[in-house]
């Protein structure tokens, strides 16, 4: 059975902000040291600010960070808006990377003190539970197979599943996906998965990278590329007279922040961060996918 449309739009979400409680010490607003998260302080191009002396007692992610001085952060590179790497300048841009940038400086980590890990996938919870990196942002949905593994900070994004076709194509929705419109997405993603347990008749291919399945649907060897509209979005404001994002959003995925399994000092920070720091995740937003024309509002995190 088909799964039935469960969002009319992009960025569906709660716009109430939860009040913490039992902040550890340095969090973003707590006037105890850190306020990495003050909202306003930061500018347009970086609107967050690098907080100093930070203390975050019973995270030995945190202790780890502060020994190596330095953050390892597993992101993607290959999704305009969200996570992209300018493989000619080396600049990293997008709404995840520079999420990601913001959950550093509330702990104290300037830019320079990033390192940037490019993660597949099929790859992040072995990269958290190995503690290859601190922490993963990039289009990473939250769900109760994965926190098994690792645990999620967030949501800070709300979006669902849809659709990318060629300029030209007659694919209107997932409705007009049949035995003849091979479907491309990530290996190991959750919207591969949601092809093949509700769209059987479906052929399917899969790659590590969602450009390589961008680059089949402009060549014709694929007829539709799935995953996130977030990330769609991003592919056709670059390739706008190849390709197109059609239909409405078919499930609803909640983008978390992977974190090692257990770290709730680490989790209540950032999920503090993001509860007081509207004015930046705002600002964050309309910098990398403002010009979208889509509009949304922060959801609420959820502190399991």
């Amino acid at each position: 059975m088909r799964k039935s449309r469960t969002l009319t739009g992009i960025g569906i979400a709660a716009a109430a902000l939860l009040a913490l409680t039992g902040c550890q010490g340095g969090t973003p607003s707590d006037g105890n040291g850190g306020d990495g998260g003050d909202a306003g302080t930061g500018n347009a191009e970086n609107p967050w600010t690098v907080a100093t002396d930070v203390k975050l007692e019973g995270s030995p992610t945190f202790d780890k960070m502060t020994a190596d001085g330095k953050v390892i952060v597993g992101v993607k590179e290959d999704q305009p808006g969200l996570g992209y790497l300018d493989v000619t300048t080396g600049e990293r841009t997008g709404f995840d990377v520079d999420i990601a940038r913001w959950v550093a400086a509330s702990l104290g980590f300037d830019e320079d003190a990033i390192e940037f890990k490019a993660i597949p996938s099929a790859n992040r919870e072995q990269a958290i539970v190995n503690g290859d990196i601190d922490y993963y942002v990039g289009t990473y949905s939250i769900n109760d197979k994965r926190k098994e593994q690792i645990d999620f900070a967030g949501p800070y994004f709300i979006t669902g599943q849809g659709l990318l076709v060629a300029k030209d194509s007659d694919i209107a929705s997932e409705k007009d996906l049949n035995k003849d419109t091979t479907v491309c997405s990530a290996t190991g993603s959750t919207p591969i998965q949601n092809i093949k347990e509700n769209f059987p008749e479906v052929p399917t291919k899969e790659y590590d990278l969602y450009s390589l399945c961008v680059e089949d649907l402009i060549s014709g060897k694929v007829q539709a590329v799935t995953t996130d509209q977030a990330i769609l979005i991003g592919y056709a404001a670059k390739d706008p007279d190849l390709i197109k994002v059609v239909g409405e959003p078919f499930s609803v995925e909640k983008y978390g922040i992977g974190l090692p399994k257990g770290d709730d000092a680490l989790r209540s920070h950032i999920n503090t961060m993001l509860t007081d720091g509207g004015d930046v995740w705002q600002g964050i937003f309309d910098k990398n996918l403002g010009q979208s024309g889509i509009k949304v509002e922060q959801p609420a995190v959820d502190n399991y």
